[in-house]
């Protein structure tokens, strides 16, 4: 069977296979194509051993599609099972491109091997108490709270899996249960920079969304005029009834700079002195170069706008993964040897081409496919505790 047709059963395409065993885009479909494997990564053909027997491909399959030569099997010999980690590997340089890891989920093997009913990592947050909670979250869920008191002007900035839903989901439920609050959300779905990649929202689609958020069962104006007009009303008879509201934008880092523009002409509904809604974006890292621009179409809109970062896990790696595990009743030190915790910051660093400094990667959703990766690597081959190879041989 070749390399293309045991991706197809598994559901894989070069691009999955690519971010699941870490080769570059253009590497996994010169491998898919040609049979071509990387010359320089001594690692690829453990790494895509491991993502294909983690997409369902029998192990024994894995190993022939991935082996170094061709190897002639004595009558009745089985081919050896894959070892899922070398041991002993000599810890990585920093590397230059951000790890991705595939979610694979704790093999059954894993959560018999360190006495889990159910793994920590999936459907993890059912409550508030779930929620590890750093400083830098803790911050940013103060700024959202005064954001809507005050109808002021925020955002949130933060890495992909930093946590930044998860820290807006706790200030909803908060504040609906705290105050007559009224949170407006658009759909974002599909939403881009430009209408050639996707769709735009535009401030007209902000007015809709605070019009059917206050009235569902109204009647959008056609005209922008009465459009707006219509919102605006809308809110100043919320307002007048004691409700707060705030228009939360999510992966706001798609957002047009026409729409960025247009957000200060919401800010500036008001009765009075007082603003009828505050505005908070949530986004990725790319957010705050669109808020710091020195472009003048956006530079008035965005001058007064807070930003709030989602830090890394860095120093609080320990007391997440002991949160994680001790709601199960579990000491963190029963699973980890004390050399794994640095072995995952090593893995979760790396140094974009041309920079002085590394970046840290070691948020939540990195940290949890890491360590799954890791836990499944130690059960497969018996070893009590995840320690720095299963760690470093995790991919």
């Amino acid at each position: 069977m070749s390399m293309s047709q045991a991706l197809r059963e598994a559901g894989l395409s070069a691009r999955k296979l690519a971010r699941a065993a870490t080769l570059s885009r253009s590497a996994a479909a010169r491998l898919v194509t040609h049979g071509q494997w990387p010359a320089r990564d001594a690692d690829a053909r453990q790494r895509v051993r491991n993502a294909l027997c983690a997409h369902g491909v029998a192990t024994e399959r894995a190993a022939a599609l991935t082996a170094d030569t061709p190897q002639q099997k004595a009558p009745g010999a089985s081919t050896p099972e894959a070892a899922p980690i070398t041991p002993s590997q000599p810890a990585q340089d920093i590397r230059e491109e951000p790890m991705l890891l595939p979610n694979v989920p704790l093999s059954p093997k894993a959560l018999r091997h360190f006495q889990l009913s159910h793994s920590p990592f999936e459907e993890d947050i059912q409550s508030a108490d779930d929620i590890f909670k750093t400083a830098s979250m803790r911050v940013a869920l103060q700024t959202m709270r005064d954001t809507l008191r005050s109808h002021g002007f925020a955002a949130i900035v933060g890495e992909s899996g930093a946590g930044k839903t998860t820290v807006r989901e706790l200030f909803e439920e908060q504040m609906l249960a705290e105050m007559a609050a009224v949170i407006i959300r658009p759909h974002v779905l599909a939403m881009e920079a430009t209408d050639t990649k996707g769709k735009t929202l535009r401030a007209s689609h902000l007015a809709e969304a605070i019009t059917y958020k206050l009235d569902p069962a109204a009647q959008i104006k056609s005209s922008p005029q009465a459009r707006f007009s219509q919102a605006e009303e809308l809110l100043a008879k919320s307002h007048q009834a004691g409700r707060r509201h705030l228009l939360v934008i999510e992966e706001a880092h798609c957002l047009p700079l026409a729409t960025l523009k247009h957000l200060k002409r919401f800010r500036e509904l008001k009765r009075g002195l007082s603003p009828l809604v505050g505005v908070l974006l949530i986004g990725q890292t790319e957010l705050e170069a669109l808020l710091r621009s020195q472009n003048p179409e956006v530079r008035e809109a965005t001058q007064r706008c807070q930003i709030k970062h989602i830090d890394p896990l860095d120093s609080d790696l320990e007391a997440y993964l002991a949160h994680k595990f001790q709601r199960f009743g579990i000491k963190p030190e029963t699973v980890f040897s004390p050399e794994a915790i640095g072995a995952i910051r090593e893995r979760l660093i790396y140094r974009p081409r041309g920079a002085k400094e590394a970046i840290s990667t070691c948020y939540p959703l990195a940290v949890n496919n890491l360590v799954a990766l890791a836990m499944n690597n130690a059960a497969a081959i018996g070893y009590p505790k995840v320690d720095a190879d299963c760690v470093r041989g995790a991919v």
